[in-house]
């Protein structure tokens, strides 16, 4: 038996992708709903626009499931309740803002939620993120899942073929971003992030319909959604780092004045 689980492992270790694991693995990059290095939510919803069920079908309707208010504040799909949630939809989008921006900082400085009930059921979707509002910029995602075979209705996905993608991880787990992938973009102020959007990355492989990720190559999900719940599922987006505000001209003030009383007694 020995010789037969060797093999069974040395199989499996040659299909694994180059990329973190599933939740509850070593070594994944999960962030939990609870994690203490949360700092701030989603406040806003700035933007949506749903896409169809399915695509391919003109008289496909947009996905229904959920409302903007789903998505703000903390994540709160699971396994009692994993529809608190807003879905996209065939390449649906949304748009998110904060009390306060997000900064570049040490390692990860956001993380989105999506509902997946287990690890391998992944609706993906592209992340952009923008200062002004106006020009969005994409992490380079990653999608190294084969594209010889539609990725079915109900089909899975392996976490460690999926990069820089949301939806990666199981509900009540966030999928991180670190902004420091994304330095030396013109009009892209990292220490000033006011909105991060999401966008349904469709999962056909069909040349009519697919999405590529940053290295040309199809992405591939379950595929098609043909009903309400159909596409990503924005659970929610957490912030990691937030801009430290400058000091305004109060503040200055009384420090200034601290500092003067300070001198005085020290003569």
């Amino acid at each position: 038996m020995r010789p037969v689980l060797l093999v069974i492992i040395a199989v499996s270790a040659a299909y694994a992708g180059p990329f973190a694991p599933p939740v509850g693995q070593p070594g994944t990059t999960a962030i939990y709903k609870s994690d203490p290095t949360i700092v701030g939510w989603a406040t806003t919803v700035t933007g949506t626009l749903r896409g169809p069920t399915n695509i391919s079908d003109p008289n496909s309707l947009p996905a229904s499931q959920g409302a903007e208010s789903e998505v703000l504040g903390p994540a709160n799909a699971d396994i009692s309740d994993s529809f608190n949630v807003l879905s996209l939809g065939d390449g649906g989008k949304i748009t998110v803002g904060f009390d306060k921006p997000i900064a570049n900082g040490p390692g990860p400085d956001f993380a989105v939620f999506e509902n997946s009930i287990n690890n391998t059921f992944l609706e993906l979707a592209f992340v952009e993120v923008s200062s002004d509002g106006g020009n969005f910029f994409r992490f380079p995602a990653i999608s190294l899942t084969p594209t010889a075979m539609q990725v079915g209705t109900f089909g899975s996905i392996d976490a460690t073929n999926i990069y820089n993608l949301a939806g990666k991880y199981s509900r009540g787990y966030g999928t991180p971003f670190d902004l420091a992938e994304l330095v030396g973009i013109p009009g892209l102020d990292l220490q000033n992030i006011n909105y991060v959007r999401m966008v349904d990355v469709v999962g056909s492989i069909d040349p009519a319909y697919a999405t590529y990720d940053s290295q040309g190559h199809k992405v591939n999900d379950p595929w098609p959604t043909d009903f309400d719940t159909g596409g990503f599922d924005l659970d929610a987006v957490a912030v990691l780092h937030q801009a430290v505000p400058e000091p305004g001209c109060a503040t200055l003030f009384l420090l200034g004045g601290a500092m003067l009383i300070r001198r005085r007694r020290a003569h």
